[in-house]
């Protein structure tokens, strides 16, 4: 079973405070489900149709672990913390070995 990564770009951020609330609960919710941040912050650099918004990346067991992280009522109750702060978008890809 190979690993994830959730790779999450914010495309446009209309609250900060939102987001914030929104971080303080998602991170314990990715810890909970073994997730592990990489990378977290503005993007040093960002090509083609690539946005310079914030972006995190987040290791995962496995996908069904990284799914289950999103589905989950902890994750649930950051999303409406978030309330329409911001619009992303979050893709869960397997690693390649």
């Amino acid at each position: 079973m190979p690993k994830a990564l959730w790779v999450n770009t914010f495309r446009t951020i209309r609250d900060q405070e939102k987001v914030a609330r929104y971080a303080a609960l998602a991170g314990d919710v990715m810890a909970a489900h073994g997730g592990r941040f990489l990378a977290r912050g503005l993007p040093a650099a960002a090509f083609e149709a690539g946005s310079l918004e914030r972006t995190s990346v987040i290791e995962f067991p496995s996908v069904e672990q990284a799914i289950a992280a999103y589905e989950s009522e902890g994750y649930q109750q950051a999303l409406r913390a978030l309330d329409g702060g911001a619009t992303r978008d979050i893709r869960i890809v397997p690693m390649v070995d």
